[in-house]
């Protein structure tokens, strides 16, 4: 018989009324895969190659096991369930029901090779119950397919690759393979001694498939009846829900105010750096100057003080122009002409006064340059130093809007947490970094004819 299968039933993960759990340790598990990974085995690259073709979002399959299970076309997986005899004539606990099991078994070592497109997940033999079953659950799939993907779910396809060809109504692929199995199975039973005796058509004796369907229905009024237990449970549950989401609603617009305030944070310490930089560089350049200022103040008290010196040996002195025979233009001697004075008294004189004077202008141009430098120097530091005065205000302001926030930020982790807070701003930085990657311009290449 087919079911429509139920891996959780089958791997005892419960326990139907119809068990003896101190049986189940006889069953044999063949395997018991996830169906999920299976499917990710199976269709994962047919499915890459087939969503690279497509040209629309709306046709991209994001899941193909999520699309089978939706659709209606196929379903996700197929069982088949195999009993010999029944609980009178095979039963578990009898030497015919072990015999039984052996050659169900049997069945089993050879059932995916001789359907290599049935890929089987998960097999059960099952000696917990009143006869010996086995439950084979596999999902049949066709390569090569022109439509949707290369390789895809398809019973009909799988068996058609296994040589059973449709006909009519009756003589469909499916109950030509099953009929095929059957006749296996009853081979490996004659091969013991057991014949099989057919008792007209397959529906009117199918006593497994009454059994199971018994059970299922069994198993679905208990669960049913377990749900109108739980009604008001569950509203408990969805008011909870609902209280949770609101909740959640709330954290997530403080959760967007935090992270503003974080963004503007952010801001304001990417500034407060720049400006700290920019500082730190116009101080160096202050010191730079005042540096130089010193030595050019160092130098031009030297020339103060020598000019002081000058000033004062010319005091000092200034009474020896007066005074002083080699500053006095002598009388003229007896018998001594005019250009004879004029060559040896007068001139000389004149000589040793004009180099005087020339060197004092000198002194006095270069100390007049000298001063109107200093001049400009000072006027300039002053400058400066008012303009670092002012950078230093702006940075004070900055540094009191900087604590502020920083309180604020405080008083958001005391309220919310540092670990909330923390994963809100990590949250923050992937968005913004999402933003530039998105704004940041594609290179693109054009294909010059």
């Amino acid at each position: 018989m087919t079911g429509k299968g139920s891996v959780n039933h089958n791997s005892r993960k419960f326990h139907a009324k119809n068990t003896d759990p101190e049986r189940s340790c006889m069953n044999v598990e063949y395997c018991n895969e996830n169906i999920k990974d299976v499917y990710h085995e199976l269709f994962d690259e047919a499915l890459a190659r087939y969503n690279e073709k497509q040209t629309r979002n709306d046709r991209i399959i994001d899941d193909y096991y999520e699309k089978i299970c939706s659709g209606k076309q196929e379903k996700p997986f197929h069982e088949i369930i195999l009993q010999i005899g029944n609980k009178d004539n095979m039963g578990a606990k009898t030497e015919d029901g072990q015999l039984a099991a052996k050659i169900l078994d049997e069945y089993m070592q050879g059932f995916q090779r001789r359907n290599p497109t049935l890929r089987v997940f998960s097999a059960h033999l099952h000696m917990d119950e009143a006869t010996p079953h086995l439950h084979i659950d596999f999902i049949p799939y066709t390569t090569g397919s022109k439509r949707e993907l290369e390789t895809r779910v398809s019973l009909k396809k799988a068996l058609a690759e296994l040589g059973f060809k449709g006909g009519t109504r009756s003589e469909t692929e499916r109950n030509q393979w099953v009929a095929a199995e059957k006749e296996q199975l009853a081979e490996i039973m004659l091969q013991h001694g057991i014949e099989w005796e057919k008792k007209g058509t397959h529906e009117k004796h199918l006593s497994v498939l009454d059994f199971e369907k018994k059970e299922r229905a069994r198993e679905v009024a208990e669960l049913e009846q377990t749900i109108s237990g739980s009604k008001e449970e569950l509203s408990d549950i969805l008011h909870q829900q609902i209280a949770a989401g609101q909740e959640t609603e709330q954290i997530r617009k403080e959760g967007e105010a935090i992270r503003q305030e974080v963004s503007e944070l952010t801001t304001i310490n990417h500034l407060l750096k720049e400006q700290t930089e920019t500082l730190t560089k116009d101080k160096e350049k202050l010191l730079s100057e005042n540096e130089k200022l010193e030595k050019q103040q160092k130098k031009l008290q030297q020339d103060i003080n020598k000019m002081v010196q000058s000033k004062e040996v010319m005091e000092r002195n200034i009474h020896a122009y007066d005074e002083d025979v080699k500053w006095q233009l002598a009388e003229p001697g007896a018998l001594m002409s005019a250009k004879n004075y004029r060559d040896k008294k007068a001139l000389p004189l004149v000589k040793k006064l004009k180099e005087v004077v020339k060197n004092l202008t000198i002194k006095c141009v270069q100390l007049t340059e000298q001063g109107k430098k200093l001049t400009a120097k000072v006027d300039g530091q002053q400058k400066q130093i008012g303009r670092l005065t002012d950078k230093v205000m702006e940075q004070s302001d900055t540094i009191d809007r900087l604590q502020e926030k920083a309180a604020d930020l405080g008083r958001m982790e005391r309220h919310l947490g540092r670990e909330q807070v923390q994963s809100i701003v990590e949250r923050s930085k992937a968005l913004e970094q999402a933003e530039r990657e998105k704004k940041r311009p594609k290179r693109a290449f054009e294909m010059s004819r």
